[in-house]
């Protein structure tokens, strides 16, 4: 019988601890924020030295980078349109919706600990604000292709003004969830707000021009 590759084993140990790190970072953070997070504390809550820790991450701020790119990652996932077997394009964005609220509750540390930094202002911009500005921009992206998909009639004005109702929109009941908790069906409203950002689109689409040939 074969014996496992040692360089395997090691490979495989090293993906564990990273991802036990991030998991501590994620929580210390969400609890106390970015200044209040330290490498101290992360070791504490994941149980490895912080040896372990500056192995993975150059530092601090490296490290909540880390946590926002992968909660983005696991969120972006949720964020695909249903194909036309699903319904009527509203029924597939207001589907789309509750996945995206779905995977939020999931996943939200990107939202979080990215809306913190966004909000602060400091001499010396942490890298964690910089890559939540980043995947931002890529979210804001995808909705708006969603949105010429759906109503090829808006113009590059209208589509931005719809992208940027939609992630405000968003971004105010993803906050409402963090103040009131539980208490906030985000998927019940994450789909309201597709159906009113899907009959502003609509409504926006009725009063452009047309264009004859």
């Amino acid at each position: 019988m074969t014996k496992p590759q040692p360089t395997r084993k090691k490979r495989a140990n090293g993906v564990e601890s990273r991802q036990r790190i991030l998991d501590g970072a994620a929580e210390i953070a969400g609890e106390r924020g970015y200044e209040g997070t330290s490498i101290a504390a992360v070791s504490a809550k994941c149980g490895l030295p912080a040896s372990s820790i500056y192995w993975h991450f150059k530092d601090k701020d490296d490290l909540i980078a880390a946590v926002i790119e992968r909660s983005f990652e696991i969120w972006l996932a949720a964020f695909e349109l249903p194909g036309e077997e699903a319904g009527t394009p509203l029924e597939r964005v207001v589907a789309m919706a509750g996945s995206v609220a779905k995977s939020l509750i999931d996943a939200p540390d990107f939202l979080r600990l990215g809306l913190m930094l966004a909000l602060e202002h400091r001499p010396a911009e942490p890298r964690g604000r910089t890559v939540f500005l980043q995947v931002r921009d890529i979210a804001r992206a995808k909705i708006a292709e969603m949105a010429q998909v759906l109503f090829p009639d808006l113009d590059e004005q209208s589509v931005h003004t719809l992208t940027t109702y939609a992630v405000a929109g968003g971004d105010g009941l993803f906050v409402q969830r963090e103040i009131n908790g539980d208490d906030v069906d985000l998927v019940a409203l994450f789909e309201l707000h597709a159906e009113l950002v899907y009959e502003a689109a609509t409504r926006m689409s009725a009063v452009l021009p047309r264009h004859t040939s």
